[in-house]
């Protein structure tokens, strides 16, 4: 169906459920030109104007526009005001025989359990969707276990995002298990679950989800509470993996130990190509585990981040030696730390020499009387790196 069919349609069926038709709706659909293949784009976060969010009976009416439709395959509705009923509504149309969605993102509505467990059960049987969304939509416990449950019937889903969706230690175990027999996922965030516990259960889970699993290439695991003790138990899955090339291990407990375990980790494993580290407290003992790691001859990493580590002199000049040495190490992101005199000379000397890209860090300099400093540029380790929906990004090697 084209693409101004679409458009006609959705104000037949506004009239017809005798709903005031969205003038937002109405112009996002006018305005795209594409006729196949295209995302339709409803954020209701516009920081440039103000947008009126959609609700309830805005996602009836586009889900029914949509029964039949194979040219719209990504629909984008974050940030709105939607609630368990629109996500029936797309749970319906998922459903559908002739459902050509790729990708849903409905992060930070007022979904809840009601409404992931409709969208889960309506998984079970698609065979169009690989990314779906949820990140910031209460869903808890209750929810996230239908999602897990659907993972074990689901051969479709490639990326799904689970954070800050208040998840326990129930259902974050669930995830870790359903993962050792699930292929096909290549993508889980269940960053910031709601765990009570300081026995680092669901790390010894997913280690052992991770010496089982060979699809998963990107695992967010920030705002965890993920200790040293943790992290030697996770190291020991990490050890055996041979898919994983992104962990994101932000905002956890971590210090110069679970540095230490992650070094051992990067001068085995022949695949982890990015870890971010950004919030945790490793110190210099920790840095300079990481810096020989980096330089040894297995190791692969090719982006690290450590912002606000409590990083002194000695750690980062280990890693700057660490970029110097011709390694593998192309990024790395240091703002935050103890940023003195001899760092800041290390570092210009990086970027000056061409070791070190202007884009593949988050400092730049600047002078003052005589005496070179560091600012920050905001730039950061990529989020969903290796996201599904980019026509570029090849499935893992599984050797």
């Amino acid at each position: 169906m084209e693409n101004e069919k679409v458009s006609a349609l959705y104000e037949s069926v506004c009239a017809q459920h005798k709903i005031k038709p969205n003038p937002r709706i109405s112009e996002v659909l006018t305005e795209s030109t594409e006729t196949q293949n295209f995302t339709i784009k409803l954020p209701g976060n516009n920081r440039l104007r103000q947008v009126q969010r959609l609700n309830d009976e805005d996602v009836l009416v586009l889900s029914k526009c949509l029964q039949n439709n194979k040219c719209v395959t990504g629909l984008h509705l974050q940030y709105n005001d939607m609630t368990d009923a629109a996500a029936a509504h797309l749970a319906e149309l998922l459903q559908g025989e002739n459902s050509a969605l790729c990708s849903l993102d409905l992060m930070f509505n007022n979904i809840q359990a009601d409404g992931a467990e409709v969208l889960a059960k309506s998984l079970q049987g698609n065979r169009s969707l690989v990314s779906l969304s949820l990140s910031g939509n209460k869903i808890g416990n209750r929810g996230a276990m239908h999602l897990a449950s659907m993972l074990q019937v689901n051969k479709t889903l490639l990326e799904l995002e689970l954070a800050d969706c208040d998840l326990d230690t129930q259902s974050v175990i669930a995830f870790a298990i359903m993962l050792k027999s699930n292929t096909s996922l290549r993508s889980l965030d269940i960053s910031r679950p709601l765990l009570f516990s300081q026995q680092d259960e669901c790390a010894v889970h997913f280690s052992e989800m991770l010496k089982a699993n060979s699809s998963l290439v990107e695992l967010h695991l920030g705002k965890m509470g993920l200790t040293d003790t943790g992290l030697e138990r996770l190291a020991e899955g990490l050890k055996l993996n041979r898919s994983l090339r992104y962990l994101d291990l932000r905002c956890n407990q971590v210090t110069r130990d679970g540095g230490r375990h992650l070094s051992e980790v990067l001068k085995q494993n022949r695949t982890l190509k990015v870890v971010d580290l950004s919030y945790n407290r490793i110190e210099d003992e920790g840095a300079v585990y990481l810096s020989e790691a980096i330089t040894s001859p297995g190791c692969v990493l090719t982006e690290l981040s450590v912002k606000s580590n409590n990083i002194g002199t000695e750690g980062l000049l280990s890693l700057a030696q660490a970029r110097k040495a011709k390694t593998s190490l192309s990024h790395i992101y240091i703002w935050g730390n103890q940023l003195e005199e001899p760092v800041c000379q290390a570092f210009i000397e990086l970027m000056s020499s061409g070791c070190l890209l202007p884009e593949q860090t988050d400092v730049s300099s600047y002078e003052v009387d005589g005496r070179v400093f560091l600012s920050e540029v905001f730039h950061s380790v990529r989020r969903h790196h290796y996201s599904s929906t980019d026509p570029t990004n090849q499935q893992p090697s599984k050797t």
